[in-house]
């Protein structure tokens, strides 16, 4: 059934118009107050029930007692203690000593967790979306330090025991080496470990245990890992999201009336807390206002947004088409420079960090622009938020795969690995220079100004400014995928990835706490931060479509570094599998042919099916109950309102049988049902 009806019956007539005057309100706080569910919802003074019940596992904290009863339970079980034995009042102290030690472990693993101070801040000043966008950066970290561990173990740890070359020409400086190479990937950078080439084929005297086959174990469990827990967040948030969606609005009155934490002592947390609270109450009635002037439009109105939104989206294809222009050229003019290489040191620098360049150009004005497009289409503010994001991320990763497929297309030198690998070093520098560029040398400075200028025609035109969201998550996921696409062609682009996120998140919490102001609307972080994941795996995506395409250039163009001299990725597998046990080889035939597939293929439908439609169960028992639950009050309200009138009644029947007995009439409140309301 419809909730609607169910509410609507609530607020009905019958149920919430009553036909007593306003002297019945004593007596239905009375009925009202002897309810059982009443009973149940409030909390007994009585102490005993909890006394045997497990005292030795549960915390008086925990327990739902007021403070007085605490006391008494407390001297209750100290009481207890001498009644029984020597054993059970040891195992009992024992039991509440070891609940002590896991929640003082509990709390100093919580306290452990990186940036935690200063992620509680940054929610009280400015909201839980500017929140959420760190903790996605955090993220973003952990996973990179996991990354880090795999290629350690799987590549740098094998290198360096028996590798070859480890000690010889490629880890020396030549006369020609300088600091300009660090930034263009050349020289000393290039007969380094950060790049493919370095690492040379090397074996233990195993056919499965070889430098190129640990390092496409390396590889793709990198992808593998990634795709686990970036689907795991995307699925946990939506779920979270879904949950505590629309359909279960109990947020304001939870934020209201249990949303204080009475544990603060100090003024400042009190302030913040303070703060999180009005700025999650501001986003409510936000949503709240515009799903109300939403479901308030007329025929005419949607058909005009309709036609407006089309429009809008044209000019937003015309910006994406005029930047890949952009983009394509800048790919070729760098090109041609690394092959001629006939200018000054400057320009060529300049010219073979112009694919970066314009990459980064487009991705900085461009998403201002779908920014202010969005303002125009009337949606909430969450919804703008997202369509920006939306429209920026495929931006950023169009524009970054039509640099690539131009890269590697053309690119057919002697290691062509080495080549691919400094264009992604390049990207990833590149972007962590404009991130500490723009904090010190435009944001900062434009705060300066505004703070001792305020009247200035430069501090009026600037602005307050803001903590772009969108603007800020599209460059961490763009730097991630940059770091996957180039995780073959260098593979130390992780540690790197490290680095630079650590030194990120400083800059931005500078940049936030001491340039930016808060924005007067704000959007929820849960659900932006399932888009922030799903962003994530478009980008791994591509780093995957971008993997398999090089494992087929490697049987067509000579190669260097572990698959160099003849070895490529089938012949190496093939000469491992061979040695392996014939169950075994049988059994990855079994799971390497089309049957296999095809069965794995009906698992999978099959239990998406079952997913689905205990999704849709549980989602009609959620509004049956709700349902229930409504229908329950509306009775419970009318049961009461009947009994307060029978109880009216018999008063007024004692006191008629009294005024017979005495003979005089006591003066009576007139009822006041059938008086029109005007009238009063």
């Amino acid at each position: 059934m419809d909730e609607h009806n169910a509410i609507m019956r609530l607020l009905s007539d019958e149920s919430t118009q009553s036909t007593l005057s306003s002297d019945s309100e004593f007596y239905q706080t009375q009925i009202l107050g002897l309810l059982p569910s009443m009973k149940l919802g409030r909390p007994k003074h009585n102490s005993h029930i909890y006394l045997y019940n497990g005292p030795e596992t549960q915390s008086l904290r925990n327990l739902p007692l007021c403070l007085q009863a605490k006391r008494e339970l407390r001297d209750m079980r100290k009481m207890q203690k001498t009644r029984i034995g020597f054993w059970e009042s040891w195992r009992r102290s024992q039991s509440i000593n070891r609940r002590r030690a896991r929640e003082q472990m509990t709390q100093a693993v919580r306290g452990l967790v990186l940036w935690q101070r200063t992620l509680h801040t940054i929610e009280g000043r400015f909201g839980v979306g500017v929140k959420a966008y760190f903790v996605f950066l955090r993220f973003l970290l952990y996973l990179n330090l996991l990354l880090c561990a795999l290629i350690g173990g799987l590549i740098l740890g094998p290198t360096a025991f028996y590798g070859s070359d480890v000690n010889g020409k490629f880890l020396k400086f030549e006369a020609n080496d300088s600091v300009l190479n660090f930034f263009l990937g050349t020289g000393y950078l290039d007969r380094s470990p950060v790049f493919y080439k370095f690492y040379s084929y090397g074996s233990l005297d195993f056919p499965c245990l070889n430098t190129p086959l640990l390092y496409l174990y390396a590889v793709l469990s990198i992808y593998f890992i990634s795709l686990v827990l970036v689907v795991r967040r995307t699925v946990v948030g939506y779920k979270h999201t879904w949950i505590l969606g629309k359909r279960h609005n109990t947020f304001l009155s939870y934020k209201i009336l249990c949303g204080w934490d009475h544990t603060i002592q100090d003024p400042a947390a009190a302030a913040l807390k303070h703060s999180f609270i009005r700025n999650d109450i501001k986003l409510f009635l936000d949503e709240q206002n515009f799903s109300l002037r939403e479901a308030q439009r007329t025929f005419g109105q949607r058909m005009r947004l309709y036609l407006l939104r089309i429009f809008l989206n044209l000019i937003v294809l015309s910006l994406l088409s005029g930047a890949f222009f952009l983009i394509y050229y800048a790919t070729k003019m760098s090109q041609s420079e690394n092959n001629k290489r006939g200018h000054y040191w400057l320009v060529s620098l300049f010219l073979q960090y112009l694919p970066p360049i314009a990459i980064t150009t487009v991705n900085m004005f461009l998403p201002h622009v779908f920014r202010k497009i969005s303002a125009f289409e009337d949606n909430s503010f969450t919804a703008q938020v997202n369509a920006t994001l939306v429209r920026s991320i495929f931006l950023k990763l169009a524009s970054l795969g039509i640099y690539l497929f131009f890269t590697f297309t053309t690119n057919h030198d002697q290691c062509w690995e080495n080549q691919n690998g400094r264009e992604m070093y390049k990207l990833c520098i590149f972007n962590f220079l404009t991130t500490f560029s723009f904090a010190f040398f435009i944001n900062y400075p434009r705060k300066l100004i505004q703070e001792k200028f305020p009247s200035s025609v430069v501090a009026r035109l600037s602005g307050k400014q803001q903590f772009l969201i969108p603007l800020n998550v599209l460059d961490l996921v763009y730097a991630q995928t940059v770091a996957w696409v180039g995780v073959y062609y260098c593979p130390l682009l992780p540690f790197i990835g490290t680095v630079t996120l650590t030194a990120t998140f400083y800059i931005k919490k500078f940049t936030l706490l001491r340039c930016c102001v808060a924005e007067q609307r704000m959007f929820r972080g849960s659900s932006s931060s399932v888009l922030f994941h799903f962003m994530l795996l478009l980008g791994l995506a591509m780093a995957g479509v971008t993997l398999a395409s090089n494992f087929l250039r490697l049987s067509l163009l000579p190669s260097c570094g572990p698959f160099g001299n003849g070895h490529n990725v089938l012949n190496v597998t093939g000469a491992c599998v061979q040695t392996l046990p014939s169950p075994v080889q049988t059994g990855l035939h079994l799971v390497s042919s089309e049957v296999f597939a095809m069965s794995l293929l009906m698992i999978q439908v099959i239990i998406l099916t079952f997913y689905v439609s205990r999704r849709r169960t549980n989602a009609k028992t959620i509004d049956r109950l709700k349902y229930m639950l409504v229908m329950t009050n509306s009775d419970k309200c009318f049961l009461v309102k009947k009994h307060a009138t029978i109880l009216r009644q018999r008063k007024r029947h004692k006191d008629s049988a009294q005024t017979d007995k005495s003979g005089t009439s006591p003066v009576s409140p007139q009822p006041t049902q059938n008086v029109p309301e005007g009238i009063l």
